[in-house]
């Protein structure tokens, strides 16, 4: 019956309780047992026999102190101990009883206090059988009263009385030990809610694009996601160091803003992220602390937003021009063609026939590529192994550029990548990439592609590494608009195009670094568990 009624509260609790609950009774039995060495035991008592008295009183001590070993080692098992505790109490207060004045000299009211820790410590019905047992002995020693000759006489009524408290005080203990249960059982499902929530908090902060970072009084970072790190340009991990070694220009925006001397939201330069980052600062009330939460957010995408905006508005007008000028277009190339046909032309004339027909086919190619924006193909996203994917895109860049083996330098990760992409538009996208790279680098190995995951965030990469004389930063701001180019006879559309595939299957192209010694083209692409939709 016991075992079945069990019904645990957490183990360290549970024993931490039984111990207090052993100081208890070693406390009232050393009280007992210094009285009788001292000769001051108090009527009643062992009024009626000293002696057994004390032989029980210095049992009870022992037995507390042997109890508090087996408590230690916690063995035998929890119930069994609290349940032969209880017992022992129940049995050896029925004593004291007997050898002071009876149920007058209030030893019965102890064994409630033995009932209701017995209830309480084992959660269940098993404090109605305490009671039971406590009854019957508080009943039996008046039916000993009854039969012993020169003793007072026996108090039914009395030992009643007390039967009935021990089975109200065993049900309030029962009920209030469930309560308990229930109350303990609701705030472990809540802390295990909570503890959920915080990880779904973080797991969603460490995904934001835009940076966060939560400061303590003293400029520590207490918090910070992958976004701010990558803005902030530092690869090592920043949390508990403090803002001066990180950004000394957002510690010194932010104690002028504390002061009352700068607004919450200002611009910075980062000269580690060499980029230009929008700040927000806002005051964290953390009880008797303050703590500050910062936004960080790339004015160049911000910008890129904008321009996006224009370009949507611009490529509908310019698809529309590019359509009507086709025509008018192909009439001259063909005219030129007839033209140059005529054996009564000079050389001057038959130059400038062929500056006619080349300049034609310029304009054809750009008003392909036009119209190829205003007519793009919906994206199609498939799971790519990259793995396999680069190593045949690396041979086949290598044939088509009749290049060797070691010119192009692939460096993968040792487990398998996946990546969430339209296979033919990532194609497009790592061709114009890697073209560029071959075409500017003048060294050995001509280019390096670097692919592999994210450590915070999961999210795969492909970096696409050339060896050339960098890009001039006038250019770099307007690298990925339309019709800018550092070639005569380029259109200015390439890497234009290549961002927005990359966009439509929610990836991202940037110039991740741009150096005297090369330039790095990095692919971000969404992390494999996210599904994407059709664009």
């Amino acid at each position: 019956m016991i075992s079945n009624s069990y019904r645990s509260y957490p183990v360290s609790v549970s024993w931490k309780a039984l111990a207090y609950y052993n100081l208890y009774r070693f406390l009232i039995a050393f009280l007992f047992v210094s009285l009788y060495w001292i000769s001051r035991l108090p009527e009643p008592l062992g009024i009626h026999n000293e002696a057994v008295f004390a032989i029980a009183a210095h049992f009870y001590l022992l037995i507390s102190i042997i109890a508090l070993f087996f408590i230690q080692i916690r063995k035998p098992a929890f119930v069994y101990q609290v349940t032969c505790h209880v017992l022992l109490d129940i049995f050896i207060i029925t004593t004291f009883i007997y050898a002071s004045a009876g149920l007058n000299s209030g030893f019965g009211m102890l064994m409630v206090i033995a009932i209701a820790g017995g209830s309480i410590l084992i959660p269940g019905r098993v404090g109605f059988f305490f009671a039971a047992i406590a009854t019957l002995c508080v009943l039996g020693h008046e039916v000993l009263l009854q039969i012993i000759p020169d003793r007072q006489a026996p108090n039914y009524i009395h030992a009643g009385f007390l039967g009935v408290t021990y089975y109200l005080t065993a049900f309030i203990s029962h009920v209030l030990a469930t309560r308990v249960e229930l109350s303990e059982a609701l705030a472990e499902q809540r802390a295990l809610d909570l503890e959920n929530l915080a990880r779904l908090n973080e797991h969603i902060v460490q995904r934001l694009q835009s940076g966060i970072l939560v400061l303590s009084d003293d400029f520590k970072v207490r918090l910070s996601n992958e976004s701010a790190s990558t803005l902030l340009g530092v690869q090592s991990n920043i949390l508990n160091h403090e803002l001066d070694y990180i950004c000394p220009q957002l510690l010194a925006h932010t104690k002028n803003w504390l002061n009352g001397m700068s607004e919450s939201s200002f611009i910075i330069d980062s000269e580690k992220g060499s980029r230009d980052i929008q700040v927000s600062l806002i005051k964290l009330r953390m009880g008797s602390k303050t703590d500050i939460l910062v936004f960080l957010d790339d004015v160049s995408k911000l910008k890129q937003q904008a321009q996006q905006l224009k370009l949507a508005s611009l490529g509908r007008l310019t698809a529309s021009i590019a359509h009507e000028v086709r025509n008018p277009l192909g009439a001259i190339s063909h005219a030129a063609q007839l033209l140059n046909e005529s054996d009564e032309l000079t050389n001057e004339e038959q130059r400038l026939t062929k500056i006619i027909t080349e300049q034609s086919v310029r304009v054809s190619s750009i008003i392909e590529n036009v119209m190829r924006i205003s007519r793009r193909e919906r994206s199609a996203p498939d799971v790519i192994n990259l793995n396999k994917w680069l190593n045949k895109f690396v041979g086949e860049l290598i044939t088509r550029h009749s290049l060797v083996s070691g010119d192009i330098d692939l460096k993968m990760s040792e487990v398998v990548i996946h990546a969430n992409m339209d296979p033919d538009q990532l194609y497009q996208v790592m061709w114009n990439i890697c073209e560029n790279g071959i075409r500017y680098s003048h060294n050995k190995p001509v280019l390096e592609i670097k692919c592999d995951i994210h450590l915070e965030s999961g999210r795969p990469y492909i970096d696409v590494v050339d060896f050339g004389n960098g890009i001039d930063h006038k250019i770099t701001e307007h690298l990925f608009e339309p019709f800018i180019t550092t070639e005569k006879e380029g259109t200015g559309l390439g890497l234009f195009i290549a961002r927005e595939l990359c966009e439509a299957n929610q990836a991202t192209l940037n110039l991740y670094a741009n150096t005297k010694q090369g330039c790095t083209f990095r692919i971000n692409f969404s992390h494999p568990d996210k599904r994407q939709g059709i664009n």
